[in-house]
């Protein structure tokens, strides 16, 4: 059974440079470092149920991964799509999707950017999300 995702991996050439920039868009620095003087991996707990985004120093990535941004996207609900994506591209992202609508209402938006060491990163607006938060805020505590 799925239960979630558990880690996503990005890779990039300077791991610091990459968790200085990540910081920066997620707010919160990365809560883990190995090695911790320079490090090969860092990871971050992000957002309601503190996803784990790790950066993985490119060198340790898959034997035939290309450098180039493409394949699956994960998409990181957010409350201002278009806030969000602006200021991923001020803080040095690039354009890889435009916001999107999906459905018939138009109620799921995406967009993805390719961020400075070459990863795709998305970003949603989805209403599912919000009705899972919204009826976890219901539930009272056990």
């Amino acid at each position: 059974m799925f239960r979630g995702f558990a880690t996503l991996n990005l890779y990039a050439d300077d791991v610091l440079a990459a968790r200085d920039w990540y910081a920066e868009v997620f707010g919160v620095e990365a809560y883990y470092a190995f090695p911790a003087e320079r490090p090969a991996y860092v990871e971050f707990r992000v957002g309601d149920d503190e996803d784990e985004i790790g950066i993985i120093d490119r060198r340790w990535g898959p034997a035939g991964a290309g450098g180039a941004p493409g394949g699956a996207i994960m998409h990181w609900h957010v409350d201002d799509l278009a806030g969000t994506v602006a200021r991923l591209l001020a803080l040095g992202a690039t354009e890889y999707q435009p916001v999107t609508a999906h459905g018939d209402d138009g109620g799921f938006l995406t967009a993805a950017v390719v961020d400075p060491f070459g990863n795709v990163l998305g970003v949603m607006h989805n209403p599912h999300h919000l009705a899972m938060l919204e009826a976890r805020a219901e539930v009272p505590a056990a």
